[in-house]
């Protein structure tokens, strides 16, 4: 294979990663220890909080009155698709009942987690899409109990926009939280919420390892990283579309790898040579982000044929995988890493990220290698029953007992043996 790097990224620091880890973990240790208490202490000291955490009916409403008409007409559009496409995907989840062998009857059942945490992340932008991403999949997915948090601003609270998306997916307890804070408010369950059986949604770097630490006593989406995105072109494809489409997955943040995989070398140069200027573009807040996550983190690489870039492409295993080529098709079938894929130069990541339906919630850093995004699937538990006659409890005993036996396992021999007596 000919594999030529036009552009590389530079390596990512370890300092920062334990640094994160240290913070949180005094976070976490000092909110189990002081509850609410601690958590107010950090709300304020950390977002210049110091209204109610709660918000009530009344300020619920409030916030969803100030939202203007034409954009709640657009939170319902991107909330029907995400409805529907969750609703799709709990059709191919089903129980079943087997009669294994003569008396010995199994099944599988599915049971919806009892509560969810959803974190929708604040901070630089209103991630109004969030909210519509994770509430209703737990919705759809029959999850009773939802609690939201997303970080306030300063005197306002949560912004209204994001209230509305909240209140429309169908959150239970809306929270005035965000951060490590927020994160753990969720999973010990103060303030009136019920304690999370699983934390889902993105946020930063306090955040995901927030989820982190506190796997094992309650359920998370994934390990979530910086968002990345990940373009294959050939000839064919616009080098102004794609070099938009890396620049807005860049403006998510400076630490969010991009990356372009080309068969053509014109195409490649012509889009390197684009990104700058559209930067500048931006507004100064979007274009700071990006220009770092351009110069730091993003890679442009060539290939000699479409095989070499979609075995490029598994071995990124990207978040966003856009494939903007020929012969759509083939890349369906081929492409094996991704934690979503969008087929031709119509569609776009930025899509995806908001309206068209699919979760936005993905694995980032190399995770679609082995899992994919958040589904109605994270919220349901996939559990399985037994009951047998005792005919089929003699068959059974007689050879478990055998192999505990080769096992070591005398207890277990002798339970089952309990079987076969009368």
């Amino acid at each position: 294979m000919a594999i030529t790097y036009l552009k590389t990224a530079d390596p990512r620091p370890a300092v920062e990663n334990r640094q994160t880890r240290d913070i949180v973990a005094q976070m976490l240790a000092t909110i189990e220890t002081g509850g609410e208490a601690a958590v107010r202490h950090y709300a304020e000291t950390l977002d210049g909080w110091t209204g109610d955490i709660v918000l009530s009916d009344k300020a619920r409403q409030a916030a969803i009155r100030r939202v203007p008409e034409a954009l709640q007409s657009d939170i319902r559009f991107a909330h029907a698709n995400i409805r529907r496409f969750a609703e799709a995907q709990k059709t191919t989840m089903g129980e079943c009942e087997v009669e294994l062998m003569p008396g010995l009857v199994t099944g599988q059942k599915l049971i919806p987690v009892s509560s969810a945490g959803c974190y929708v992340p604040g901070g630089r932008y209103s991630h109004i899409a969030s909210a519509l991403m994770t509430i209703t999949t737990a919705k759809v997915a029959g999850v009773p109990h939802i609690t939201a948090v997303s970080p306030t601003r300063p005197r306002t609270g949560i912004p209204d926009a994001i209230v509305f998306a909240m209140d429309l997916a169908g959150a239970d307890l809306i929270l005035n939280l965000g951060g490590v804070q927020g994160i753990a408010a969720m999973a010990q369950g103060l303030f009136g919420a019920r304690p999370a059986d699983i934390l889902v949604g993105p946020g930063n770097s306090y955040v995901a390892e927030a989820k982190r630490m506190l796997f094992g006593k309650v359920g998370i989406d994934m390990f979530a990283g910086p968002t990345d995105s990940l373009v294959v072109a050939d000839a064919t494809a616009s080098a102004e579309r794609i070099a938009w489409d890396l620049v807005s997955q860049a403006e998510h943040g400076a630490d969010s790898p991009v990356w372009l995989v080309s068969t053509d070398r014109t195409l490649a140069e012509t889009v390197m040579a684009r990104v700058a200027d559209l930067i500048d573009s931006l507004p100064p807040v979007n274009a700071a982000a990006a220009r770092i996550a351009w110069a730091e983190r993003a890679e442009v690489i060539l290939c000699d044929n479409p095989e070499e870039a979609a075995t490029v492409a598994d071995r990124y295993a990207p978040e966003h995988l856009h494939v903007q080529a020929g012969d759509l098709d083939w890349w369906l079938g081929r492409l094996q890493a991704y934690g979503s894929l969008f087929l031709g130069h119509e569609t776009t990541v930025s899509f995806g990220d908001k309206t068209s339906g699919p979760n936005h919630v993905l694995p980032t850093s190399g995770a679609a290698r082995y899992t994919g995004g958040l589904s109605v699937h994270k919220f349901i538990k996939t559990v399985t029953w037994q009951r047998c006659n005792d005919a089929a409890a003699h068959e059974l005993a007689l050879r478990t007992a055998r192999i505990s036996r080769v096992e070591g396992m005398e207890g277990h021999a002798r339970a089952a043996e309990m079987r076969m007596r009368p």
